[in-house]
């Protein structure tokens, strides 16, 4: 396994004082009880430089690159690779996987969003979601859409699905403005993205104000999710299993665990997770009872030679 070097952003005493501050739990190390054959830490290439990941249900996970766009697919339960699917060039920032076999990739700068057969790689479709200054950030997967965030617009877009999930066509996708309670900052802004435990609504976090909101998708309407106060700085990915939230804090090392009610309207910090093998973790999928998070590394030089993993944690 290659070498692997810790690169926290706060010491240990610094990240706990802040906590105490804020009146919320500190941090705990994340439960480390492991079937034995699952592995802790996945190495990734060197200079693979990910973000994004997604698990298919029988254990297969994808995750992209920032660097060139290639999709690294490795095995859950041994940690090996099965293929990598080459990229086009361009950065593949968050993806999901649908019940079809195909990955739905936010495209970051280039303002498009893609769909790929994640059996073979093979470009499916690609969608221009903006041609104005803009990084498409995360997507999730509802029952009739691929929701993509921008972290440079005060906007989502919709990618409307068709009977048995058949893809639009190029021009279909749906520009959705964000108002109500959203503030759009200096510098990024909408990062991840999932859906409401009812699945009526989406839940989005604002990276730079550390506010979580619930936006309305038939009007944009964003309202803040009541949390009691507590903010979650450095927000990016999300996850809903359940009613249970869990929310990335990259430059922290940290999961943030939030026990919402159904509605998403508001919820309540329940955990903290860290492990010493967190290098600035941006998003997350889980498989049976592990969460799966990969380290981009954020503050770390990028280099071909620079390594990079997935890091498990119990649930």
């Amino acid at each position: 396994m290659i070498s692997r070097i810790v690169a926290r952003t706060l010491s240990a005493a610094a990240l706990g004082a802040l906590f105490l501050v804020s009146g919320i739990p500190a941090v705990h190390a994340a439960p480390q009880t492991r079937p034995g054959h699952f592995e802790d830490v996945i190495a990734l290439p060197d200079g693979f430089q990910p973000e994004g990941i997604a698990i298919g249900p029988r254990g297969t996970a994808y995750v992209g690159s920032l660097a060139d766009g290639d999709v690294y697919v490795f095995d859950v339960r041994t940690g090996e690779e099965i293929r990598t699917l080459e990229g086009p060039g361009t950065p593949s920032v968050g993806l999901k996987i649908d019940n079809r076999g195909r990955l739905f990739i936010a495209g970051g700068p280039t303002g498009e969003a893609r769909v790929v057969d994640a059996a073979t790689g093979d470009i499916l479709q690609s969608y221009a979601l903006t041609d104005a200054p803009t990084f498409v950030n995360d997507v999730v997967m509802t029952r009739d859409a691929a929701w993509f965030t921008d972290s440079q617009q005060a906007q989502l877009y919709k990618l409307p699905l068709g009977p048995g999930g058949a893809l639009p066509g190029a021009d279909a996708i749906e520009v959705l403005p964000l108002s109500g309670s959203w503030m759009q900052q200096p510098g990024f802004n909408a990062n991840g993205i999932a859906e409401t435990p009812n699945h009526q609504a989406l839940l989005v976090i604002q990276s730079s104000t550390g506010i979580l909101f619930r936006v309305d998708p038939e009007t944009g309407v964003a309202a803040v999710v009541d949390l009691g106060g507590v903010l979650l700085p450095n927000g990016d990915g999300l996850l809903v299993a359940g009613r249970t939230l869990y929310v990335v804090q990259n430059q922290l090392n940290t999961v943030a665990v939030i026990r919402l009610n159904a509605a998403g309207t508001s919820g309540e910090l329940i955990d903290r997770y860290t492990d010493p093998d967190f290098q600035v973790p941006t998003t997350i999928a889980r498989f049976g009872n592990g969460l799966y998070l990969p380290n981009a590394r954020f503050g770390t030089p990028p280099a071909p030679d620079t390594p990079y993993s997935v890091v498990r944690i119990d649930r």
